[in-house]
């Protein structure tokens, strides 16, 4: 079963983190994907850029409006995910804990919406 864990980040936890940390925080994600690619669990992974970059698309009435900056303003941001194929919930879970940014902040695990497979 396929699930994305969705890390929010919260920057000034991230920003009091001192270089060690910061090099632990890095080398702990090597890690999971080491992991992961080695167990077969591993789909993708991404990291996102930060709000201030985003562009919100809306579309009303058939007009398309663009707006720069976060669809809302929050202290913690969807800042990247991994994409598991896993065995069930609580091993994603097991994975999620692993990434290092849930310490200080939150992993969302969300699973995939399945739909039944076409002949």
């Amino acid at each position: 079963m396929k699930y994305m864990l969705l890390i929010n980040l919260n920057p000034k936890a991230n920003e009091a983190l001192n270089e060690e940390q910061q090099a632990a925080v890095g080398a702990a994600h090597e890690k999971l994907i080491a992991v992961i690619k080695e167990t077969g669990e591993f789909v993708s992974m991404q990291a996102l850029g930060e709000p201030a970059k985003t562009t919100v698309v809306r579309v009303r009435d058939g007009k398309t409006a663009a707006s720069d900056g976060p669809l809302v303003d929050a202290e913690e941001y969807f800042c990247g995910y991994y994409i598991v194929d896993v065995a069930d919930k609580d091993r994603a879970v097991e994975l999620a804990a692993m990434i290092p940014d849930a310490q200080w902040s939150a992993v969302e695990v969300r699973p995939f919406f399945e739909t039944p497979e076409s002949d």
